[in-house]
């Protein structure tokens, strides 16, 4: 099959999750013989036309000069390209800034849309952005062959206010066994002796709501924060809001993947206050790499988790629990039953069979 990828910044991954997956799966799709092209902003470092067997579709992009507006102009660009390739199947990740531009879709391939999570339901966009997300949302579901969601809670969604069927494939994850430590020292911390998360700083990652739990609780174990913290105001105003409190290190963005896994694997507890989405990625992430989980209460985290987490509510929930985990060791189940959904749900392995099996079948039909 030919098979075009578009709807993220590019490959090599240098962004998120979405660009995470088309990496892995692009590869995949290549050493399994197909003939797979990923589209790439122009302003991606990785300049080359391949990528391990990856035709690699340079397109113009002005977030640069535009901002967010200039995403738009770059899927623009994308499907425009598109019409010119022949593709037969097209797999669009996400919808935000892609959907409004449906109607110049190539009519010959068959578009496969994975519509994300809920992004009208983002409080850091104002209410007319919200309202266009949601219009957005719509017009990918009109405009997709097939529609796949990332958890059941989108996929029960879509069925029940687009009564639309999708395919359900969750995002994928590693087990992370080779952690050293060594990366604790640039922290100043000790093996399983501080807690922490990982997150945007955006209000719907209920971080306010963990540190502030964090904050009136009597317990001193460090807790480091990681995230870009000074990009935004919310960013801003928490650490500015905590900045007297010592206890609570905000460490700015860590890209470093091995450094990322050696401090989720020594943690003591992991929070993750993630409440908007489908398959978190990095919720899989922890479960891979041997973190004892805190998570909101909700029922993307749940559906994941089940009964192998705790979860919080509000502030108090987390002060109590706080007060309640004393050793990581006496809650190794929940670790364990965590690393065995991974190994058997959520390996890279899975997931890219998934998504293929579901191509060929569809391809098949048409």
């Amino acid at each position: 099959m030919k098979i075009g990828i578009l709807g993220t910044r590019g490959i090599p991954n240098h962004h998120g999750g979405f660009e995470q997956f088309a990496e892995f799966f692009a590869v995949f799709l290549a050493e399994k013989n197909h003939e797979v092209y990923v589209y790439n902003s122009h302003l991606h470092p990785y300049k080359e036309s391949l990528f391990n067997g990856v035709h690699i579709i340079h397109c113009k992009d002005a977030e640069d000069k535009l901002g967010t507006a200039g995403q738009f102009i770059y899927d623009l660009n994308c499907i425009r390209d598109a019409r010119k390739r022949d593709f037969d199947i097209l797999l669009q990740l996400g919808y935000t800034s892609n959907s409004v531009w449906y109607k110049l879709l190539p009519k010959s391939p068959i578009i496969i849309t994975n519509m994300d999570g809920l992004e009208w339901k983002r409080s850091k966009y104002s209410k007319k952005v919200r309202k266009f997300l949601k219009i957005a949302e719509k017009l990918a579901v009109k405009s997709s062959d097939y529609l796949i969601a990332d958890s059941i809670g989108i996929q029960n969604y879509l069925k029940n206010e687009y009564q639309k069927d999708s395919t359900y494939i969750p995002y994928g994850a590693f087990i992370y066994s080779n952690a050293s430590g060594e990366a604790l020292k640039n922290y100043n911390v000790e093996r399983y002796n501080y807690n922490m998360l990982i997150a945007r700083m955006e209000p719907e990652n209920n971080i306010e709501v963990i540190l502030d739990g964090v904050a009136e609780s009597k317990d001193e174990t460090p807790f480091l924060v990681v995230g870009k913290h000074n990009v935004n105001k919310f960013g801003n105003y928490l650490t500015n809001k905590y900045k007297a409190n010592k206890k609570i290190r905000f460490l700015g963005g860590i890209y470093d993947q091995e450094m990322l896994n050696n401090l989720r694997y020594y943690s003591k507890v992991y929070f993750h206050g993630h409440s908007v989405g489908g398959t978190n990625p990095s919720l899989l992430e922890a479960m891979g790499s041997n973190s004892l989980i805190i998570a909101h209460n909700n029922e993307f985290n749940k559906a994941i988790l089940k009964e192998d987490a705790f979860y919080f509510t509000n502030k108090q929930d987390v002060t109590k629990l706080l007060g309640f985990i004393e050793k990581k060791e006496e809650h190794i189940e929940f670790i364990n039953n965590n690393t065995s959904k991974v190994k058997s749900l959520y390996s890279w392995d899975t997931i890219n069979n998934a998504y293929l099996d579901l191509f060929i079948k569809v391809y098949e039909n048409n």
